[in-house]
């Protein structure tokens, strides 16, 4: 960590977060110049109550599930539950609370009063099976659970023989606020002395399957959470009190919970939370609330201006985010043709939080993923770790004032982190001018409308089935999605290869792992390609549809 500052003090009384952090000589080299912090630091705090201090208190900071809510009104409800959290669950400082719900503003409740109790949040997104929820209660010893009472079953499961978890509380995230955590919370004051927490205490533990299904977790800052919005947000967003958020990202996403909850409450701006993001819900609460600024995947904006010929007005958009997956230029094209403003193509990374390569107003073009965001730097590399020449491929290394830290793992961490500098896993190429250009994932991850799929998870999956004899999980080309998961499957002798064996796979898929892992495209084969040792060769299934 040459160069780094070291670790600032900790509020935490459970060291398991800062006892589990990568050796400092592990980590990449961070670039903190204008990102000034004092050494005390509470991110929810200064995203509540600090608002309302600054005079925002009136503003609308949450619609949803037809409720709208003030600063003040979050403010006070978010302290009323961390009262509850320590003093009716036993929540200490350090705790990992793992939050189960689908974008709603109880969730965005349920996370800032965790964190200003001190804990070390982890958002999960509804999808998730009981099986892939134990793995990440294992990984982080979550000790309490909260969870929205229409998801309690998986989580129920996963919780059933947990060495760690202390408690699951219930919570009502549909807006009628009747269950266990809102009744606590009902019968406390709305004052509450937050956590003093450093700015160096962990505040978030972002998951993310990478290659293999097994989760790797990210250990985010309370200065992180900040600087993402102090950087990006405000360089090239420009977020003002008059914004309001909109986008399809889960919160579960570190995309999502920047896009929909960090930024706007940074700026005392509005964000607008749809549990069944949609873009014909979406289109609905832009029209309704005259959104601005906007966060989802270039095939929901494909569907938006198919709606703009029905008669959608969506004039109220002055940022259109594209992330998650790459943008088509012919999708930047129909946009900038019917609208007259860019679409924002950007990149980033659970591991690196949010967005650190962008395009900007003023300074955008398709096909391409634009420059460095303020306070980060990049460059591409060949497979000796030196910089190429502009217009050859590498891969990007990229470092700033946030970077990878995995909790516990040392064998991904210096996988990621080579040299000081974060390697994305991406492969791209720098023009003359200074403009990055995506060219493909140098890892495995399928990325399909913007969530981050893992092939042999998805081939474990299909393997649990007892017609399965042997299969193989490859992201295949889709116009629509980016790519689709394509699975080719060699079936047990007897077994008929017909269209109801392909929907049988299908929901056996969705009911072990996450229902968006699913193989959207099932391909029976008599047998797989493998080379002399017996490795399939997965890149003769794309190119030849064996």
């Amino acid at each position: 960590m040459t160069g780094n500052p070291p670790l600032g003090p900790s509020a935490h009384v459970d060291t398991f977060p800062r006892d589990n952090l990568p050796p400092a000589e592990l980590w990449p080299q961070l670039l903190l110049d204008g990102f000034d912090y004092p050494e005390y630091l509470n991110a929810a705090v200064e995203l509540t109550d600090r608002m309302v201090e600054k005079g925002f208190g009136d503003n609308v900071a949450l619609i949803g599930n037809g409720r709208i809510r003030s600063y003040k009104e979050l403010t006070d409800w978010t302290n009323r539950i961390a009262h509850a959290l320590v003093e009716d669950f036993g929540v200490k400082p350090g705790n990992r609370v793992l939050i189960r719900s689908a974008n709603n503003p109880a969730m965005v409740a349920c996370w800032l009063a965790a964190t200003k109790a001190g804990a070390v949040v982890i958002n999960t997104m509804p999808m998730l099976r009981a099986g892939e929820l134990e793995k990440i209660i294992d990984k982080a010893q979550v000790t309490h659970a909260l969870c929205d009472t229409r998801l309690m079953d998986e989580l129920a499961l996963a919780a059933k023989d947990s060495r760690y978890l202390k408690a699951v509380v219930g919570f009502d995230g549909s807006a009628n606020h009747d269950a266990e955590l809102d009744r606590a919370a009902l019968s406390h004051s709305v004052r509450f002395g937050a956590v003093r927490t450093g700015r160096d205490d962990v505040a978030l533990l972002g998951f993310t399957s990478g290659t293999t299904g097994e989760p790797k977790a990210t250990m985010h800052f309370h200065r992180d959470i900040l600087i993402i919005a102090d950087g990006y947000a405000k360089e090239v967003l420009n977020v003002t009190p008059e914004d309001v958020f909109i986008g399809s990202p889960p919160l579960a996403f570190t995309f999502g919970l920047g896009g929909l909850a960090v930024f706007p409450l940074r700026f005392g701006a509005s964000a607008t939370l749809l549990e069944n993001a949609t873009p014909a819900n979406m289109i609905e609460i832009i029209q309704k609330y005259r959104a601005t600024i906007c966060f989802t995947a270039p095939t929901a904006y494909r569907v938006m201006m198919q709606a703009m010929d029905q008669g959608a007005d969506l004039s109220s958009l002055r940022a259109a985010v594209s992330a998650g997956e790459t943008l088509p230029a012919p999708v930047y094209d129909e946009w900038m043709a019917r609208t007259g403003k860019p679409m924002l193509d950007g990149i980033g990374s659970t591991e690196m939080l949010h967005i650190f390569l962008t395009n900007r107003f003023g300074d955008s073009r398709p096909a391409c993923t634009g420059r460095p965001v303020k306070g980060y730097e990049a460059r591409i590399i060949g497979p000796d770790g030196k910089e190429v020449p502009a217009g050859e491929t590498g891969r990007l290394a990229v470092r700033g004032p946030v970077g990878c830290r995995y909790l516990s793992d040392h064998k991904n961490q210096r996988a990621y982190v080579q040299d000081g500098w974060n390697l994305t896993g991406d492969s791209f190429w720098r023009d003359e001018q200074g403009y990055y250009h995506f060219a493909a994932r140098t890892d495995g991850i399928i990325v399909s409308s913007g969530y981050n799929i893992a092939g042999p998870e998805v081939e474990a999956a299909l393997l649990a089935h007892p017609d399965v004899l042997e299969c193989a999980v490859v992201g295949a080309p889709d116009e629509a999605r980016g790519q689709i998961v394509e699975a080719h499957v060699v079936l047990r002798s007897g077994v008929l290869a017909d269209e109801l064996m392909i929907k049988c796979l299908q929901d056996h898929v969705k009911s072990v792992i996450a229902p968006f892992k699913y193989p959207r495209r099932v391909v029976f084969t008599e047998g797989l390609p493998k080379t002399d040792s017996g490795k399939i060769q997965r890149f003769r299934l794309l190119q030849g549809r064996v």
